[in-house]
């Protein structure tokens, strides 16, 4: 049976569900983000151990089939987003319709209906922490990064960028630079 857990984003967050899984000797298959499938029956004493036992480490599982399916969709973003050596050069509805079996209008109004923001914002937000990411990094420039990224140009990468942050990316760089030699010089 497939298990939904809400907020597991992260490879720290497999190893939380499968140490609670192990805790209560239940056999389980494939650990993914925001999915476990495990491989035999649970009691309802189980699910509730496993259930608070996620709740102490800010992981929720899930029993509404929408939220469960926004779920999937958030980790399929985070996952290509953050995960993945290079962001998908299809479309992001195209990409998310593919994955899902589903129409992107249908995905979308899902999405926007459970979380009350819209999946591009979602995806563009996610965008820029990783932008951020490599930024601090330093082992790209802005042109690699905006290719790697899937823009269109570094104009377009840093115009959405200073629309999220309220900062261009040469300032954030500058930043991470700026506070890394004030702790040198401490």
């Amino acid at each position: 049976m497939k298990l939904y857990i809400k907020y597991m984003v992260s490879i720290r967050c497999k190893m939380i569900v499968k140490a609670e899984l192990d805790k209560l000797d239940l056999l389980y298959g494939e650990v993914h983000l925001g999915e476990v499938n495990v491989l035999e029956p649970m009691s309802e004493e189980q699910r509730s151990l496993f259930k608070a036992g996620l709740l102490k480490s800010g992981l929720e599982l899930m029993d509404d089939k929408r939220t469960m399916f926004v779920e999937r969709i958030k980790n399929i973003v985070v996952e290509m987003i953050h995960y993945s050596e290079e962001v998908p050069k299809t479309n992001f509805s195209n990409f998310l319709s593919s994955k899902l079996n589903y129409d992107y209008t249908y995905l979308a109004n899902l999405f926007s209906e459970v979380t009350g923001m819209n999946i591009e914002h979602y995806i563009i937000i996610h965008k820029i922490e990783r932008v951020k990411e490599l930024i601090i990094y330093d082992e790209l420039n802005l042109t690699e990064i905006s290719y790697r990224m899937n823009y269109s140009s570094v104009a377009h990468l840093s115009n959405q960028f200073k629309k999220v942050t309220g900062l261009t990316p040469t300032f954030f760089k500058n930043l991470k630079n700026k506070r890394r030699s004030s702790l040198e010089d401490m």
